[in-house]
């Protein structure tokens, strides 16, 4: 009997310690080849507890029928005992596959944020490379454009007496001195052909303003208000660290795991964990010690499970604001006409806004993830019920 006992704690996760590459998930790996990997090792214990889970139950169906035919009270005495003692097997060895699921979620579980991470530093890299509001508003501003500050120093010149200079404030608005400009030249003392061929140089740059001046704001601050988002959900993810952690007593933040490569310390931490949960499970008085480990863990995996919900809630904002980004800028009508005297920086905009879509949709997007499926396997016992 105790060999059966022995034989039945060897499945414990505490037995094969844990390796600094189970933590750390290899570069390209996806969100669903971690899942596929987590869903294959939960599979694999289940299948290695089942001759187990069968030896004992046939020895209390075997216990039981022999106490039918017992012929003497020491005799059932025994047998109830043998009973009892197979019975708290059964329960020692649950407990052990129980421990062994939850070693293999939450270390696929970590996997899954260091992913994360590395997806959420690729989204803050690439917000931060966004267009700035300077160069967004220089693109649809037509003071930054030499050909109408030539105008208007022509303008200035000729009317000296009869107009007036816009104060610098309003110099640098692009309504106040596009008005200014325009009604400075039907005013000026050139010939009429003059003031065609003057407009004609500066009518490109002014429909472009006025259209697009507006719109070109607007993407600005609401990248910028997708950027606010990113950081703070990235703050998210390392306070989701810090707790995922904090119940195996790793102290250090997911950038310094990270930056110092501290996977075997973190593993070194599981497995002495992992070790508590063995002892607690093996003495029938530390049976609540040995639920309050196991729960820790799940509760740590829960928490994943929720930041993974806003992360996807944030992917899918993110490629709906971009696609908006696109159909306003694919809204000037006169692109075609006038190239070559709009910035290059227009189209360079619009093919990065692109780009951001394939990559919200793609690169960044946990395809898969959603759903029941990933609860069904990260989270509770049952798949095999």
């Amino acid at each position: 009997m105790k060999a059966l006992i022995v034989f039945t704690l060897l499945h414990s996760a505490c037995v094969n310690p844990v390796s600094a590459t189970e933590i750390n998930a290899p570069p390209g790996l996806s969100f669903e080849r971690i899942l596929e990997a987590l869903e294959i090792e939960i599979h694999r214990i289940h299948t290695s507890y089942l001759p187990e889970y069968k030896t004992l139950e046939i020895g209390i169906a075997q216990v039981r029928s022999e106490m039918q035919y017992a012929q003497s009270t020491e005799q059932l005495v025994k047998l109830i005992y043998r009973k009892d003692h197979l019975l708290e097997l059964l329960d020692i060895t649950k407990q052990s596959e129980y421990a062994d699921i939850s070693k293999v979620r939450y270390l696929k579980g970590l996997q899954l944020i260091r992913l994360l991470y590395e997806k959420m530093l690729a989204l803050d890299h690439h917000f931060e490379a966004v267009t700035t509001l300077g160069e967004m508003s220089a693109m649809a501003n037509p003071n930054t454009y030499p050909v109408f500050n030539e105008l208007k120093g022509i303008l200035k010149q000729e009317n000296k007496k009869t107009s007036f200079e816009l104060p610098s404030l309003l110099g640098d608005n692009i309504y106040t001195s596009i008005v200014h400009s325009v009604v400075s030249l039907f005013n000026s003392n050139q010939t009429k052909k003059e003031k065609e061929a003057a407009i004609k140089e500066i009518e490109c740059i002014l429909d472009f303003s006025l259209n697009m001046h507006q719109d070109l704001n607007t993407i600005y601050f609401e990248t910028a208000f997708l950027k606010s988002s990113s950081d703070g959900l990235l703050e998210g993810l390392e306070e989701l660290f810090r707790s995922y952690t904090l119940p195996i007593g790793y102290k250090k933040s997911l950038e310094q795991c990270r930056s110092l490569d501290d996977w075997d310390a973190l593993k070194e931490a599981l497995d002495n964990y992992l070790s508590q949960m063995h002892e607690a499970i093996a003495d029938a008085s530390k049976s609540d010690k040995a639920f309050k480990l196991q729960v820790n863990l799940e509760f740590s995996i829960d928490r994943l499970l929720q930041f993974i919900t806003q992360y996807n809630s944030f992917i899918d904002q993110g490629a709906k604001f971009y696609k908006k980004f696109a159909i306003m800028l694919s809204s000037y009508e006169n692109e075609a006409f006038c190239r070559g005297q709009i910035p290059g920086e227009f189209a360079v905009l619009k093919e990065k806004i692109n780009n951001s879509i394939d990559k919200f949709n793609n690169a960044y997007k946990p395809a898969e993830i959603n759903g029941s499926k990933l609860k069904e396997v990260l989270y509770g016992l049952n798949e095999y019920d």
